[in-house]
């Protein structure tokens, strides 16, 4: 396999682990996942070395877990409202009562994530918004055969938004650095959004690069501006 010209979407749906691959090296494989592993590192400015290593290994290894790109439709959908809706549900509001208290107790410090509560209260709204949006139209669409191109197309543009307020989220937060000696709360915080963004790019990966696919015509739902 050329891995330096997979997209990040074809390999994070073909190579199992490649997701936490990503993760380490800071690739977008959600709603940039339309570019090459080559052009991502480029524009990240790394070597592809130490990536490739990874992958290759990788490769190797024997497949474990499920492949999503053989599941049914509503096999997928059920699979995404359990791991990520229902989930998405109980962490945000934990998250912002986190940061809350962060913000009230460590306010005068240079590194307190001033502001990210209002933050987390906005992504909620809209995560909200946008996932009762699936639930109520698109998916029972998408589980009856049917292809919508309209409303994938309107979801996925939500999808852009979400990827831009992680990396509001992320600024926030100052890259998920703890401060030296930071409390247990201040730590628990981090600790969620980091599970919180790496959920919201899987959940956003299974859509876009596996779900959001024509399944009759073998084409992507991709609108083409993700970045």
């Amino acid at each position: 396999m050329q891995l330096l010209s997979q997209s990040l979407g074809s390999l994070a749906t073909q190579l199992p682990g490649a997701t936490r691959v990503f993760h380490q090296f800071k690739l977008d494989f959600c709603c940039g996942g339309q570019h090459t592993l080559a052009e991502a590192l480029k524009k990240k400015g790394l070597e592809p070395g130490p990536i490739l290593a990874e992958l290759n290994r990788l490769a190797e290894q024997p497949q474990l877990g499920k492949n999503w790109q053989e599941a049914g439709t509503q096999e997928l959908i059920s699979h995404i409202l359990a791991r990520f809706h229902d989930k998405h549900r109980i962490q945000l509001p934990e998250l912002i009562r986190l940061a809350r208290r962060v913000e009230h107790v460590h306010g005068d410090l240079p590194d307190c994530p001033t502001g990210l509560a209002d933050h987390l209260e906005a992504m909620q709204m809209e995560l909200e918004s946008h996932m009762q949006k699936e639930e109520q139209i698109l998916f029972p669409m998408l589980a009856q055969g049917m292809f919508p191109t309209g409303p994938v197309s309107v979801m996925q543009e939500e999808h852009l938004d979400h990827g831009e307020a992680l990396e509001r989220m992320l600024a926030l937060a100052h890259d998920l650095e703890l401060p030296p000696g930071a409390c247990n709360t201040w730590t628990a915080l981090y600790l969620g959004l980091r599970e919180l963004k790496e959920d919201l790019m899987e959940h956003i990966h299974l859509e876009n690069n596996i779900l959001f696919v024509d399944r009759a015509s073998g084409e992507g739902s991709c609108c083409g501006s993700c970045h």
